[in-house]
């Protein structure tokens, strides 16, 4: 939006759909240009300009015509004229487009069963074709039968073609005029093209007067069939075409010519593309050139016919080809004789119909469009195959999701109107599109206002736009004094050479300023010396994204100072275990705490590595002033008075965890190694509470007589033990010393019996 370098508010919308334009009168800051009023909705929010001061209409639709598509079957007893049934919806609305930002509709089409059907039948009359024509007098008929499966409104035309008559495409001998066919066959003279019967309902009249027409001949193989489908298209008095399906039957079994080959018989202008016909017989076929294939697409989808080639074997390669330039065409094998004529035109019919394909006129310059189909069995398509459905039956309903965009805005901004239709139907919807290329508040603007320099312009959306020979903000300089020097002067600082600090130019004396290729970069002031990207930095940040740079210099959020607002006032950080900032032990600065006492250190001044703990620092204070002991008994009056203390019955009623005040519990031995238990709080005042337990906790002496009773029992236990001991002992020593004896007399005993 900012590099657009709008002038004005119709500008600025024209440059993107997400720009808006500032209509507040003091919006701008000094050096800032006019321009600067344009920029994204969330730049010009954030630049302190409320949403009911910006500019930013947007586009819309309105359906003015929006008739249900039509429901019957065939051989309902409701006879509907065709003008009454409706294929296509919407018919008619109005887009309001605004540059680059799209429109969309749904448009829905549903092939109506029963509907009226119109079929010229153009048949190749050279002498090739005689055995065809036969099969062909009888088409009227039989053909009428056919369709009236398919609808019961249908008519039938018909229609030949020969080739120029001119040489070299036939033969300008007075005799070969009269009677272009050798021996005995009688042929009528040749033509460029005939409307033998414009379109009916009576298909017996159709067989009486086929069965009149005669062979011709020509001398060349191609045939002149392109000049009878152009007159048979633009023609559509003559030929009776109804605004129905309208249905053209090519039959030949040759070639064809086309723009250029009228020059082999001297014919050089190129075709008008009108109807020439004179009592049913094209006129000027000797002097204008066969119409070229894009001419035959336009016309015939301008006048909404869909032809069905009805070739021979030979030329079905050549054909098709032809078909795929085509639009809404088809192409079948004709029998050597067109027996099988009535079947290949059911056929092309029901596969013309099974497909429906969206065309759009001219678009305006700049205007561009887009579909999305939603066809049968989910099928979904973008971009070119958006544009069509196929496989539908009749009575099926499909839906189109349809874009249009504005690129640009037309040179007057006057209305268009496009058409959408189905390729060969007559029904169309009709876009009336709407350029939105002003805004609003333009429209309440003052000429001549006197706040743009004695009328030099108009005041409109808060700027001004200047009158043809009038430059500045305020229109106050004509074009002839722009690069006056005197002028120059005005945009120079006080004891300085440069022009608007480099940074700008000089305009009708009053400095506008360069514009950045960053757009959140601004410069500005009256000599565009100041800036909002030249501020301190921190951690890589302008301000270190704690503030705004104005003018070079940083104005903080709040909780924040310093150059580039790095420095927080937030004491957060600060806040110590106990609820003291920097634990009473230092100051907050920037969210860290600066220690004041040496012996403290940490984030929060916590940590002491020489420091007892706060039970211990305060155990002799406590246990003097408690219990009149310990060693602080002679001092405690002057030394341990720097708190508040409470005796409580019980270490139950001491306070507990949870209480505002930061709590430190402790335990601690006194002189008689008895514990005594106590608290340590500071308040919010900075009063320090201790509650104290009233009695200690004191071990009891021990007791002598179980002492001395276990003791002697342990003597006379270990007496017995010994005894029973020595008395094993000795009973084992003896019966050793009498197993001894026993042995030395049995020898005795030996010694004596020998």
């Amino acid at each position: 939006c900012i590099k657009a370098n709008a002038k004005s508010c119709g500008e600025c919308i024209q440059a993107g759909p997400n720009c808006g334009w500032c209509k507040k009168d003091d919006f701008l800051q000094e050096g800032e240009p006019t321009s600067a009023r344009c920029d994204d909705l969330a730049a010009l929010k954030s630049k302190g300009c409320p949403m009911e001061d910006i500019e930013n209409p947007r586009g819309s639709k309105l359906v003015l015509e929006d008739r249900e598509v039509t429901n019957r079957k065939i051989g309902a007893a409701e006879k509907l004229k065709p003008e009454a049934i409706t294929q296509i919806q919407p018919q008619k609305l109005v887009l309001k487009l605004r540059v680059g930002e799209p429109q969309t509709f749904s448009l829905k089409f549903k092939r109506a069963e029963d509907y009226p059907i119109d079929l010229y039948y153009l048949m190749d009359l050279s002498y090739s074709m005689k055995d065809d024509l036969e099969n062909v007098k009888s088409l009227g008929t039989a053909l009428m039968l056919e369709m009236e499966k398919i609808t019961s409104d249908f008519r039938i035309g018909f229609g030949s073609f020969v080739e120029k008559t001119v040489m070299p495409y036939i033969s300008t001998t007075p005799a070969k005029l009269r009677n272009p066919c050798t021996g005995d066959q009688n042929c009528t003279s040749p033509f460029s093209y005939k409307n033998v019967l414009s379109l009916t309902s009576e298909g017996n009249k159709f067989n009486e007067l086929v069965g009149k027409q005669h062979i011709s001949g020509n001398l060349d193989s191609p045939e002149g069939g392109f000049d009878a489908i152009m007159q048979v298209a633009v023609c559509g008095e003559q030929i009776g075409w109804r605004n129905v399906t309208r249905l053209l039957v090519f039959s030949t079994d040759a070639g064809f010519h086309f723009a250029g080959d009228g020059k082999l018989g001297g014919i050089v202008l190129p075709n008008d593309g009108k109807c020439h016909l004179e009592n049913n017989m094209y006129t000027m076929s000797h002097y204008y050139d066969y119409p070229s294939i894009a001419h035959l697409v336009q016309k015939l989808s301008e006048n909404n016919i869909q032809t069905i080639f009805a070739v021979t074997e030979e030329f079905q390669a050549v054909y098709k080809e032809l078909k795929n330039l085509i639009p809404k065409s088809a192409v079948g094998t004709l029998s050597s004789n067109s027996s099988n004529v009535i079947q290949l035109i059911i056929d092309a019919y029901n596969s013309l119909s099974s497909e429906v394909i969206l065309e759009n006129s001219k678009l305006p310059k700049g205007v561009t469009i887009s579909y999305k189909s939603f066809c049968k069995n989910g099928v979904n398509d973008t971009q070119e195959d958006g544009r069509k459905c196929s496989n539908i039956s009749i009575g099926d309903e499909v839906k189109f999701e349809i874009n249009v965009t504005a690129n640009e805005c037309p040179k007057k901004g006057q209305n268009e109107t496009i058409k959408i239709k189905p390729l060969g139907f007559t029904e169309e919807v009709e876009i009336n599109l709407q350029f939105i290329c002003e805004c609003q508040c333009q429209s309440e603007g003052e000429p001549n206002s006197p706040l743009c320099h004695e009328g030099n312009g108009t005041f409109e959306c808060g700027a001004c736009r200047c009158n043809e020979g009038r430059i500045g903000r305020l229109c106050e300089c004509s074009t002839d004094e722009v690069n006056s020097e005197d002028m120059d002067a005005y945009c120079r600082r006080e004891n300085s050479t440069e022009i608007c600090s480099n940074n700008g130019e000089c305009i009708c004396g009053q400095c506008v300023c360069k514009k950045r290729e960053n757009t959140n970069e601004v410069y500005s002031g009256k000599y565009c010396e100041c800036d909002n990207f030249n501020c301190d930095r921190s951690n890589g940040l302008i301000c270190g994204g704690n503030g705004i740079c104005k003018c070079r210099v940083c104005e903080c959020f709040p909780n924040f100072t310093g150059s580039a607002c790095d420095c927080s006032l937030d004491t957060a950080p600060c806040m110590a275990s106990n609820g003291q900032i920097c634990n009473g032990r230092g100051t907050c600065e920037c969210g860290t705490c600066n220690c004041t006492d040496p012996k403290f250190q940490g984030p929060t001044c916590e940590m002491c590595q020489t420091c007892l703990g706060v039970c211990a620092e305060h155990k002799d204070c406590v246990q003097c002033r408690a219990f009149d002991k310990g060693e602080k008994k002679e001092t405690c009056s002057q030394e341990c008075m720097h708190f508040n203390m409470t005796r409580v019955e019980s270490r139950d009623k001491l306070p507990q965890p949870g209480q505002p005040d930061p709590l430190s519990h402790c335990k601690e031995k006194d002189v008689d190694d008895c514990w005594f238990y106590f608290t340590y709080s500071v308040n919010s005042n900075g009063e320090a509470n201790v509650h104290v337990v009233e009695t200690p906790e004191c071990p009891s002496g021990p007791d002598i007589i179980p002492i001395v009773a276990g003791v002697v029992a342990g003597i006379v236990l270990i007496g017995l033990a010994l005894l029973l001991i020595w008395k094993l002992l000795m009973i084992i020593h003896d019966r050793r010393e009498f197993a001894k004896f026993e042995k030395e007399k049995m020898n005795a005993k030996w010694d004596t019996v020998s």
